[in-house]
This record gives structure tokens, C-alpha cells and sequence, in this order.
């Protein structure tokens, strides 16, 4: 059974104010001195937010049980701090960010500008298992179509430095602003990818192999495929839905790639109108479908989605878990709809704030 593991990354927040707070280097402090959880929390790009990475996990049950564990933990260590975390994807209120100094985040604030400062985002990245490179090159080749899917199931970030984007998802409108970042053409073989990542890197406008920000990726650390389309969740059951269909297209894929399936031609222009109209809509109009690239209602599409996967997860004993969590999802809302719907209520982005505060850990 292939393994998943869940990389999240959470905004430090003031928890009267609502504002981010640059706070990450302390929390970060706070862990080493406890000495449980220094292999799990690590810096980001700005210090107005901390990641975590759970362990890889066969179980969608303790996949799930050790997101809440690390999003309590985080929110442990910051309220010892007077701050807060919050899943949301990018801050409702208006920030100013501040970018964490290493070497590396020097580099890229002297070579992109403005770009570094804006990129205070948060994301979910889903790794899992492939048995080699060829399998996993295979395996992105053949489920571009579909990762959209993700970013309008997870889309949780309409508000933007104090206002109403009108995007459900625009911190994949913000990322996208990387020139290294969005959706790939079919490579065809592993030997195609690692020279079109060679070609990236002579370029020099791509530092290393770390800021290859593809849509999906071979990892550089774990023989994994790194799925990175989706916005960092606001409930911890969407973020389990995300990595079941994670695994459930990677193992659809893979079964194609031995069946002699080729992959769907679509180019990386048609991919990114797709992930445009999945960062615009959410779950609330069209999407384009990832067979024939034309407008369909999101829902139908997401129930194309898990029909495309049904065998992969019957197989993985995520058939029920995945049907669950959808009706949930779409009886709720994403976290799009939650935070637009609490502004609707209440007027007050603070109030937006707390209320992602308390659903992240629930």
C-alpha cells in the first residue's frame, strides 16, 4: 500500500487582532527546547508562519490523527507565545510580511522583488510513495488533468491584504506569480524530466532543484511524488480527503502507465485556464472537466473525480472515507465559502480570523 505523508504550513496570528504575527522563529525555539517534535516543524519563506510534515502513513485514520496532533501542537507552542495558528491560506487582514533570513530567502528576496515579499501563502503538499522514478514521471504525466479538482476542494483564501479577492483559492493566483511554478506539459520519460530540471536550473533563474514549483513533482528528499496544488485546509477532514485522492490518482496512474494508457495531451496552457477557473469558482460554479476541458458544474465534476479513482480507493479502503468526506465537504463549504459566509454574518475580517482559528483545530 502505497504511503502518504501531509506537509502543511499554518499562519502565526494575533489572537485578538486577527493580524499575522512574526513569531516562527520563536515558536520554533519553543520546540527545540521541548525535544519532541524538531524532525516535524520547520521555517518557511516568511516569519509570519510555520510548517509541519507528518510521517508517511498507510492509514487515512492515522494520517488524519497526526494532522490534528501537529496542528495542536503548533497551536501549543504559539499560544506560550501570546499568538494563535490558523489554516488559512493567506491572511484576511492586511500584512506586511517578513521574510525569514537565510541565505536562501536572501537569494530569492535580492533575484524576485516584490514577488518574495507578497508570498506570505500557505499551502498543503501531499506526498506519496512511487516505487522509482519512471513510475512517478508516469504518474504526473498521467493525472495533470485532474489536480485542479484539488485546488477547488481545497480553495481557502478569498481575502487578500483586506479585501475580497473573488477567488475562492487566491493563493494559487499569488503563487503562480513564480516563473517556475503551474502545470507541466507530458514529459514521456524520467530521463525528460530531470533534463528539462537541469535545463531550469542552468538558467539560473532557478536557484536549485528545491524551487521547482511544478504543480506535482519527483521530491528531491523521498521517493515520492509531491502534489502541491491544494490551499493549506481549514478543517483537518478536507486535508485527509486531499491526501486520499492524492493517492488514489497516483495509484490510478500508475496502473494506467502499466496498462499501456497514454496520457491525456493537454497542454500546460489549457491545464493553467483549468487551475485559474478552479482558484476563481471553488466549488460554487463551473469547472472545467479534466477529460474534454469543457465548463461542468464543479460537483459533477468532483464526482468524476471520484469516480476516475473509485478502484484505487476501494482498494486502499478509502471508498466510504472519501464519499463521506465529500458530502461533507459540499454540505459545509470549503474553507472559502466558511470564511466568506462568517464575514457575511459578523462584517469583520478579526472576526474571520478567530473563527479559522477555532475550525482549524476542530
Amino acid at each position: 500500500m502505497r504511503t502518504v505523508g501531509v506537509e502543511e504550513e499554518l499562519l502565526l496570528v494575533d489572537p485578538e487582532t486577527g493580524e499575522p504575527q512574526a513569531r516562527a522563529a520563536a515558536v520554533l525555539a519553543r520546540v527545540a527546547l521541548e525535544g519532541t517534535d524538531q524532525d516535524v516543524f520547520e521555517k518557511e519563506l516568511h516569519d509570519e508562519q510555520v510548517e509541519f510534515a507528518t510521517h508517511p502513513q498507510s492509514s487515512m485514520t492515522d494520517l488524519g490523527a497526526e494532522i490534528v496532533r501537529c496542528r495542536k501542537d503548533a497551536a501549543r507552542h504559539a499560544e506560550g507565545l501570546g499568538s494563535a495558528v490558523a489554516a488559512l491560506a493567506t491572511s484576511p487582514l492586511p500584512v506586511s510580511p517578513t521574510i525569514t533570513m537565510n541565505s536562501r530567502y536572501r537569494w530569492m528576496a535580492r533575484e524576485f522583488g516584490l514577488h518574495t515579499q507578497v508570498q506570505l501563502v500557505c499551502g498543503c503538499h501531499v506526498h506519496v510513495s512511487v516505487e522509482s522514478d519512471d513510475e512517478g514521471v508516469a504518474v504526473l504525466d498521467r493525472m495533470r488533468p485532474w489536480l485542479s479538482v484539488l485546488t477547488a476542494l481545497s480553495a481557502n483564501s478569498p481575502f487578500w491584504q483586506g479585501h475580497d479577492s473573488r477567488y475562492a483559492s487566491y493563493r494559487s493566483q499569488v503563487w503562480d506569480m513564480w516563473p517556475m511554478a503551474g502545470p507541466t506539459d507530458v514529459f514521456g520519460s524520467a530521463e525528460r524530466y530531470h533534463q528539462c530540471v537541469t535545463d531550469l536550473i542552468a538558467t539560473g533563474v532557478v536557484r536549485d532543484e528545491g524551487m521547482i514549483y511544478f504543480d506535482a513533482r519527483l521530491s528531491q528528499r523521498y521517493p515520492t511524488v509531491e502534489i502541491r496544488v491544494a490551499d493549506v485546509c481549514l478543517h483537518p477532514d478536507t486535508a485527509v480527503l486531499v491526501a486520499a485522492l492524492a493517492r488514489g490518482l497516483v495509484e490510478t496512474a500508475a496502473r494506467e502507465w502499466r496498462a499501456g494508457v497514454e496520457p491525456l495531451g493537454h497542454s500546460a496552457g489549457l491545464l493553467r485556464l483549468a487551475t485559474w477557473r478552479a482558484a476563481r469558482s471553488g466549488l460554487s460554479e463551473n469547472l472545467l472537466d479534466p477529460v474534454t476541458m469543457r465548463p461542468r458544474p464543479a460537483l459533477d465534476v468532483v464526482r468524476s473525480l471520484l469516480h476516475h479513482v473509485e478502484e484505487a480507493l476501494v482498494d486502499h479502503g478509502d471508498a466510504d472515507l472519501a464519499r463521506d468526506a465529500v458530502a461533507e465537504l459540499t454540505g459545509r463549504g470549503n474553507g472559502a465559502r466558511v470564511q466568506r459566509e462568517v464575514m457575511a454574518r459578523t462584517g469583520s475580517l478579526r472576526e474571520v480570523v478567530a473563527a479559522c482559528v477555532r475550525h482549524t483545530q476542530a
